[in-house]
């Protein structure tokens, strides 16, 4: 069975959902997690953080592998401007689903802590322990995921703009609705 040829395929649809739950998880972690006082429950959501991020970088290379691949459907019609922020949208998402996991890996590595994935699988120091690397990385990680959610904010927005005042059917293309 074909897929019409305004809708992304299976596999890139299924990538792009499952990464969309997973950064929003672990950017919703992220926030409760640092406000928590130090306790078992802290250093609990700590390694879940640290194993969404190892999972949002696998998925991101799985992503972006597929993405250079498999060719996207074509641009709905729009001014040219939407569309230059669409793209450059896009491309800083690229950007941040790897910026934010990497600097967190390094942020844990120069802090002395290491990742564990899944408490099974010792991941190598991204980096060499170092306290004021350890600051720096925690500060590129902290504003890169800031960064990250205002762009998934503004990516949703734009969706829902598009469904709900051009009707243009772009949410059907990534699996929500007929294309």
């Amino acid at each position: 069975m074909m897929r019409p040829a305004n809708r992304y395929t299976p596999v890139a649809i299924a990538l792009h959902w499952l990464l969309a739950l997973a950064i929003v998880g672990a950017l919703g972690v992220g926030l409760y997690m640092t406000s928590l006082p130090f306790s078992p429950t802290r250093l609990k959501l700590y390694n879940w953080h640290k194993w969404a991020g190892v999972a949002i970088l696998a998925l991101s290379a799985l992503r972006l592998l597929w993405r250079l691949t498999h060719r996207p459907p074509a641009d709905l019609p729009m001014p040219a401007w939407q569309a230059r922020v669409a793209h450059l949208t896009h491309g800083l998402l690229y950007v941040l689903f790897f910026a934010v996991p990497l600097a967190g890996w390094a942020y844990s590595s120069a802090a002395g802590f290491p990742i564990v994935w899944f408490g099974v699988l010792p991941l190598p120091d991204f980096v060499p322990k170092d306290k004021e690397l350890a600051a720096v990385f925690k500060l590129v990680h902290k504003f890169a995921a800031y960064g990250l959610g205002l762009l998934v904010a503004a990516h949703v927005g734009g969706a829902l703009k598009h469904h709900l005042i051009d009707r243009d059917r772009l949410l059907a293309r990534m699996g929500l609705g007929r294309a």
